[in-house]
């Protein structure tokens, strides 16, 4: 009877600890791809903190007050709010479901969303390449700076899952810095050491993405000038259609871009013929953006024709190259291919029968829909055969075939990352519930063609963001675009200008802030490579407007005008020790009623800004840096430069375009 009892006792035994360790095995705890050791919370907040599980309840214990919450699991969900204390750490987080999971190092300090296209995503290393990237990853030991990397994902509906790299936070060191975001980077360490409280980044950014694709669906809606293509991402239907008449739009535009094309007569490729005289041709050297080479921001058909010595004709030679964005190529009138795609590179074989020995000549015609354009590449641009390789780089002879200015507006459909709301679903909306201080924005360049509707999307998506993150005042501070392109010898329009207008306004916004760098631009590089003081900057207006810093943030900013006279009066705020950079005031022009702008002389008296010409008698308006790359140097005290500014409403270049 003894017996039995032991054995009854013992098997009784073992099947509790069966069902224990199954159950503990089954109520493995799940947390979202952001809560990982190394994270950082924000500080004296309430602070959600959430996951899933198959018990009936959970437990997280905190370190830094010993404090326990219990969470019930309702369809294997839970979710608490952590009270977070002055900034500090480590500390740890324990979560308990019957089996445990302790996430380590945490940081309790603050927390900074990075987002915007790729002047934000430019890493310190990789293809970024930033101003003394060697030296700033190998100074990057900073433990108390953590890292969380999103990756590129876009979705038709809104995400409860981030898709993170690298495991989730990483500690900022040498090893992690080199492809995160130099901007956010310079941005924290600069914060850091002046505050020396830890810092999150939050870093989710995608290049050549439109501002419309960052915002969601709802805000969108507000608007109504996506609404087709809003729809299209809900129903298959609605998409397919919207697809069909694109491609009919498109195929209708590409016949009147290839019919007005001076290269082409009666179907053929006339300016490709070996025996064309282009000797009224001018020449450029390639590979390079003809955007940077006395075609300043043209978009539309040029024609490049080079003539070459082949020693001997008995084999086929290649060409490799990249265009941007499409083009064709015929040797000795012969046609030999096509390729379509800026980043595509060119392979083409040229068969041995359409040359000969002696002089041969190459045609290239490209056509470029937006922003830089050409035949670029570095300098390996070599027609080779197994004998002989012959270098083109160098000058070519080149003639426009066809400005876009003189077409009809280009079909457009947003497709992929760059639908309407579709990478705000997929990379900003599972983060809504992460407790977060601001937002740093870097975004407009792909937006330039639309600047004017700029002027609505950009406060629509700051407003939107506050929506989704619950907080009506969050900080965000964002970028205004550089300086780029050509730059012009006479005042004009400028969608660049326009775009910067639209970023000034929406300082209109409350708590918002604005970092102007059109004096550390680059006119060849739509990615300058001076990120230090990119994100200095907004480390400045942070410093000033969060951390109650007294330091100097911004430029000059425009406030009013007066006129007396031949003489426009420019007032501004920011106007401490107002002055030019450098001797003579220089950037502003100067306009009359006929809307025709002059380059002005300028000077600065009782801390205001005086303008006049001599061929404006009447004047009605100023501008100042209204251009792509302008190159005006008025500024402060504080060093920084003033944004650009009109004093008119004239319609512009883009006010039509949506």
């Amino acid at each position: 009877m003894l017996m039995k009892k032991q054995f009854f006792k013992k098997t009784m035994l073992v099947l509790t600890l069966f069902m224990l360790s199954s159950n503990a095995i089954n109520a493995a705890v799940s947390l979202p791809s952001f809560f990982t050791d190394n994270m950082v919370l924000q500080q004296k907040s309430a602070v959600p903190f959430w996951g899933e599980s198959d018990a009936k309840s959970v437990t997280i214990t905190t370190s830094w007050d010993k404090k326990t919450y219990t969470s019930k699991v309702v369809n294997g969900k839970w979710n608490v709010v952590l009270k977070t204390p002055v900034y500090g750490g480590p500390f740890t987080i324990t979560i308990n479901d019957g089996a445990v999971k302790t996430l380590n190092n945490i940081l309790i300090g603050e927390v900074w969303l990075c987002s915007g296209q790729s002047n934000m995503e430019m890493p310190l290393e990789g293809w970024g390449k930033i101003d003394n990237y060697k030296e700033e990853i190998a100074n990057a030991n900073y433990p108390q700076i953590r890292l969380l990397q999103a990756e590129h994902i876009e979705s038709t509906l809104p995400l409860s899952t981030l898709k993170v790299q690298h495991d989730g936070w990483n500690v900022c060191s040498p090893k992690t810095i080199a492809d995160f975001s130099a901007t956010a980077y310079f941005f924290a360490r600069k914060i850091y050491k002046e505050k020396k409280i830890p810092i999150g980044l939050i870093h989710s950014s995608w290049g050549g993405t439109l501002i419309e694709a960052w915002t969601s669906s709802g805000a969108l809606s507000t608007i109504h000038d996506f609404d087709a293509q809003i729809q299209a991402m809900k129903s298959e239907v609605d998409a397919n259609a919207l697809l069909k008449k694109y491609n009919a739009d498109m195929a209708v535009w590409e016949k009147k871009v290839s019919d007005s094309d001076k290269g082409f007569g009666a179907g053929k490729a006339i300016w490709a013929a070996s025996n064309f005289d282009d000797s009224s041709w001018e020449t450029m050297k390639l590979p390079s953006f003809f955007d940077s080479n006395g075609l300043g921001n043209f978009d539309g058909i040029v024609w490049f024709r080079k003539k070459v010595t082949l020693t001997a004709n008995d084999t086929d030679f290649t060409l490799s190259y990249f265009a941007d964005d499409d083009d064709m190529i015929w040797v000795n009138g012969n046609y030999i291919g096509e390729t379509k795609g800026y980043n595509v590179e060119r392979h083409y074989t040229i068969p041995a029968k359409f040359l000969k020995k002696g002089e041969n000549t190459i045609t290239i015609r490209v056509f470029d829909g937006a922003g830089n354009g050409g035949v670029y590449g570095d300098e390996n641009f070599i027609l080779k055969s197994a004998k002989q390789s012959i270098p083109l780089a160098g000058n070519w002879k080149y003639k426009i075939g066809a400005d876009i200015k003189d077409l009809p507006v280009r079909p457009y459909l947003a497709q992929g990352q760059n639908r309407p709301s579709a990478i705000y679903n997929a990379m900003i909306a599972p983060l809504r519930d992460y407790k977060i201080k601001g937002v740093i924005w870097y975004q407009g360049e792909s937006n330039a063609e639309r600047a004017y509707q700029y002027q609505t999307l950009f406060p629509l998506l700051i407003n939107d963001w506050r929506d989704q993150f619950k907080d009506k005042n969050l900080p965000f501070f964002f970028v205004q675009l550089a300086n780029y392109k050509q730059q012009k010898q006479e005042p004009g329009d400028s969608d660049w200008a326009e775009l910067r207008e639209a970023q000034f306004k929406t300082l209109k916004v409350s708590n918002t802030g604005m970092a102007v760098t059109t004096d550390i631009g680059n006119g060849e590089d739509i990615h300058p490579k001076n990120k230090q003081d990119v994100g200095g900057r907004l480390a400045n207006i942070a410093l000033a407007k969060v951390y109650n810093v007294k330091i100097d943030y911004s430029g000059p900013l425009y406030k009013s005008y007066t006129i007396k006279g031949n003489t426009v009066i420019l007032d501004f705020d920011f106007n401490k020790n107002i002055k030019a950079r450098d001797d003579t005031l220089k950037g502003f022009s100067i306009a009359g009623s006929d809307q025709k702008f002059y380059w002005a002389e300028a000077k600065i008296v009782n801390g205001k800004v005086e303008v006049h010409s001599e061929k404006v008698p009447n004047p009605v308006a100023v501008r100042y840096n209204w251009a792509d790359n302008p190159d005006g140097n008025l500024t402060n005290a504080s060093g920084l430069p003033a944004s650009s500014f009109r004093t008119d409403v004239w319609a512009g270049i883009t006010q039509e375009k949506k």
